[in-house]
């Protein structure tokens, strides 16, 4: 893997991009979602995550992170992506679920496990997640204005903060569906 792919400072504030594997848009369901969510909060509060922003689109999650003392952002987002691709396999393994796409999901997960020697049998998440160290504030307003934005180049909202999933509601002092940590 390319040196421009990993985190260099483990602990300094990065732009991350994590992807599903063939693009996949998964995240149109809100059990998905929530799963996500609910992660990354528990990333907050129990692993040191310090997330600055967010946005959740249908096939990847664009963060801007960082972690407290002694963290290290690189094994936060291993941990992240295992329980988040466990959480949701069992969720797509239940047939009690109304998932209209789940043969074609699971079929499709499965096949890209099997390409990957670490999975073999389900991989949900492509494999890096695009780092980017941040290392002015010129350069981090630049990137969270992109990740907030990024819905609105969609044709999804009109607005930033209209995208329920995004820290643009934090930022922009509305209802919001996790706690962040703001950068300023």
């Amino acid at each position: 893997m390319s040196q421009r792919y990993k985190i260099i400072d483990p602990q300094g504030v990065n732009f991350l991009t994590c992807t599903i594997v063939g693009w996949i848009d998964i995240f149109t369901r809100p059990v998905y979602k929530e799963i996500i969510m609910d992660s990354l909060s528990y990333c907050r509060k129990e692993k040191g995550l310090l997330l600055h922003g967010y946005v959740l689109m249908p096939n990847h999650l664009h963060m801007i992170a960082s972690t407290e003392v002694g963290g290290n952002l690189s094994h936060i987002l291993r941990d992240f992506k295992k329980y988040t691709s466990v959480e949701i396999k069992k969720y797509l393994n239940d047939y009690q679920n109304v998932e209209s796409r789940r043969e074609w999901m699971v079929s499709m997960f499965g096949m890209a496990g099997k390409d990957n020697a670490a999975n073999k049998e389900f991989q949900l998440w492509k494999n890096d997640n695009h780092p980017i160290a941040l290392y002015s504030n010129e350069v981090v307003l630049q990137k969270l204005e992109y990740l907030h934005n990024n819905p609105v180049r969609a044709g999804f909202v009109v607005l930033p903060e209209h995208w329920l999933y995004s820290s643009a509601t934090n930022y922009a002092g509305l209802e919001s569906v996790i706690e962040i940590d703001h950068l300023w």
